[in-house]
């Protein structure tokens, strides 16, 4: 019986530059059956370095693509600025993937309204591009996005192919351009952009991925919108350890959001983990 927490090990085959503080690492795994492997976008792996640790780490990537797979990372502590010193041709060990995803399979046929946040954008991005290579398979997409500064938004050589899709729009936004003179696009927070979106609020699936307190307040943006909790997913981040609910790391309650997330149907955990709504 295969063990669920061995590791594997991974070369690093290109590393993209997104941010200041944040890369994307197309990986593949080493050995027999590594073109086999699988994922669904919103899943993670543990991804680790011999003598550092290891972090959970969700895939960035399109799942439909198969052998390589990648992770968007921003270098915030130990493991994580370790990823950011390799070069390609470097080695990590995996784990995974763990966890439930986004409803992929649920949502075809229907509207889609994707919100993101700062690197929240990373783990929407693998449902966005598996919903564009079985575009005819959904109904229309509307992708609003922010970050901080223009500095800090991710994936911005892609906007253009993303806005050319068949019925897609994509609305992106800053806190703030600072200095940025080049900056045309709108500033504020993204829940500024809910108003702005011609998705049917009460008509569609809305995929939610950001720091926490702007899902709670994207999420308490759209319920008086008479959204039902039931169309709203949402992806939690906590500290999770084995991804198989043996540890309890990241139990709240009576979820373990490794196993039962990371990936949640709002009505799920509505009042379980301090969103306040």
């Amino acid at each position: 019986m295969e063990n669920p927490l061995q590791p594997r090990s991974a070369i690093v085959e290109n590393i993209e530059r997104e941010t200041y503080d944040t890369r994307t690492y197309a990986m593949r795994l080493e050995g027999s059956g590594g073109e086999d492997y699988s994922y669904l976008p919103g899943q993670f792996n543990m991804v680790g370095l011999v003598g550092i640790g290891e972090a959970p780490i969700s895939l960035s990537s399109c799942p439909v693509e198969k052998g390589c797979f990648s992770h968007t990372v921003r270098a915030v502590g130990d493991v994580t600025n370790a990823l950011d010193r390799l070069q390609p041709g470097g080695r990590v060990w995996v784990r995974g993937p763990y966890g439930r995803g986004w409803p992929i399979e649920e949502a075809k046929g229907r509207r889609i309204l994707v919100i993101g946040g700062g690197i929240g954008l990373a783990p929407l991005r693998s449902a966005i591009l598996q919903i564009f290579r079985q575009r005819d398979e959904y109904g229309s997409v509307e992708i609003l996005y922010g970050a901080r500064t223009p500095g800090d938004l991710l994936y911005t050589d892609e906007f253009e192919t993303w806005s050319e899709q068949r019925d897609t729009r994509l609305l992106v936004t800053v806190d703030s351009a600072g200095e940025d003179q080049n900056w045309k696009g709108y500033v504020g927070v993204v829940t500024h952009l809910i108003p702005r979106a011609a998705t049917p609020l009460r008509d569609c699936m809305i995929l939610v991925c950001g720091p926490e307190v702007m899902m709670k307040f994207t999420v308490g943006g759209l319920l008086p919108a008479g959204v039902n909790p039931e169309n709203i997913w949402v992806s939690l981040e906590r500290r999770m350890k084995c991804g198989i609910a043996m540890c309890g790391h990241c139990q709240i309650g009576p979820k373990y959001v490794c196993k039962d997330g990371p990936v949640f149907r709002y009505s799920e955990i509505r009042g379980l983990f301090g969103m306040g709504i």
